[in-house]
């Protein structure tokens, strides 16, 4: 099977789904989205903008493991 992505105004989405209907479940399967796929894409086209404009902050490896060995270690306390 293909899957495709579709976005639509809300006005037309009975109508669509009702054309979907008209196929079997073999021929086709309707996927819920992910509901949190809209923030994400908002989200990374932020920081993707920030990389393009170069004003993006970056840290380094050392700094990374930093936060990362101070994080581990509080929840080994």
């Amino acid at each position: 099977m293909e899957t495709i992505r579709l976005q639509f105004e809300p006005s037309i989405k009975a109508k669509i789904l009702e054309l979907l209907k008209t196929f079997s479940k073999d021929e086709l399967q309707i996927i819920q989205e992910d509901p949190s796929f809209e923030e994400n894409k908002e989200r990374l086209t932020l920081e993707l903008a920030k990389i393009e404009k170069g004003t993006a902050t970056y840290t380094s490896l050392e700094e990374l493991n930093l936060v990362l060995e101070k994080r581990i270690s509080s929840y080994e306390d």
